[in-house]
């Protein structure tokens, strides 16, 4: 087998959750997905080792590409909430490249049809820099630029920044996680998964009540609890403004795009929230923002559709330099 016979592995590597899948042919949606346990690992090529063998038939890939919730540097990779750490050299493949989860979102975006985006305001998504951020187990951040006729991802680790706060009542959450332990407190603290359980026990704290400890799932759930709904709107309030911010750094007049795990489940919520008015409150930037359209991805495995047209560009890319190689006649007979 060489590097880009097919099928293709794609991945979507996350700090709770490996999600996988099969490319049959180029520009085909990937199939055979399952959602594997990380937990269930010692490590990534175990869980590879694992979809292929139980939910794959037992085939070799010619190649992979792998989106992996951390830093990506070269060939290795070390995910940012999960012990998991390597090089995509260990999976003893001929082909395989690793790209962060939210770089892999953004290729996905040219690809993804209209049923699987939700508009959150604005106009009609231009052509232009697109950003696409999310919170999950974590908080991502990626950009897409228009380069060439098509387009160039850019990874980043824009979760990582200080958190935004808008009002009294922001700040005083900040101080209570703060005094909660986290002595700087950034974006994703509050804004992804385990953020939103932060954020409704710092709640607490500043509303002076003591509730029971809660999942995701229960806080999102529980519309007719104060505490909880107050948690959701704190939280769309925030992802706003950290949005607007994200647009503006990037220059994103080609649209705002919403991933990760938490927002899907909260559509209606996210939409009649403070999260439109958040994103383009900005003294100096409001008729700028306002401008750019923000847009929930709520496709089940948008990672794995960016992986797999990752996939086609490069093997297109590779084949074709190698047809050049073989076809060229030699400089003294063209």
């Amino acid at each position: 087998m060489s590097a880009f016979d097919l099928p293709w592995l794609v991945a979507d590597i996350g700090g709770t959750n490996a999600r996988f899948g099969l490319v049959t042919s180029p520009g085909a949606r990937p199939s055979h997905v399952a959602v594997l346990a990380g937990a269930d690992y010692d490590t990534l090529p175990e869980a590879v080792a694992a979809y292929l063998a139980e939910h794959a038939g037992g085939v070799r890939p010619g190649a992979a590409c792998l989106a992996v919730a951390g830093p990506v540097d070269g060939d290795r990779y070390t995910l940012t909430n999960s012990a998991w750490s390597g090089s995509a050299s260990d999976l003893g493949l001929p082909y395989a490249v690793l790209l962060n989860d939210f770089e892999a979102l953004a290729v996905s975006l040219p690809h993804l049809e209209p049923g699987d985006l939700a508009s959150l305001g604005g106009p009609e998504p231009a052509h232009g820099v697109k950003a696409v951020l999310g919170p999950g187990t974590g908080l991502g951040v990626a950009g897409l630029v228009p380069a060439d006729g098509g387009w160039t991802p850019v990874p980043g680790e824009g979760g990582h920044v200080t958190v935004p706060v808008f009002d009294d009542r922001e700040r005083e959450i900040v101080r209570a996680l703060h005094a909660g332990g986290l002595d700087h407190v950034v974006a994703e603290h509050v804004l992804s998964g385990p953020g939103l359980v932060r954020l409704h026990r710092a709640l607490a704290e500043v509303n002076g009540v003591n509730p029971p400890s809660l999942s995701v799932s229960d806080i999102v759930a529980r519309m007719d609890d104060s505490l909880c709904a107050e948690t959701v709107e704190v939280f769309c309030g925030m992802l706003g403004s950290f949005a607007g911010n994200v647009a503006l750094t990037l220059g994103a007049r080609g649209g705002v795009y919403l991933g990760g795990g938490v927002l899907p489940r909260i559509v209606e919520r996210v939409r009649t929230s403070d999260f439109r008015a958040r994103f383009a409150d900005n003294p100096d930037m409001a008729g700028y923002l306002s401008a750019i359209a923000t847009t929930l991805i709520v496709a089940p495995q948008p990672a794995l559709t960016g992986a797999a047209a990752w996939l086609a560009q490069r093997a297109t890319r590779e084949l074709g330099s190698a047809r050049e190689r073989i076809e060229l006649p030699p400089i003294g007979q063209r």
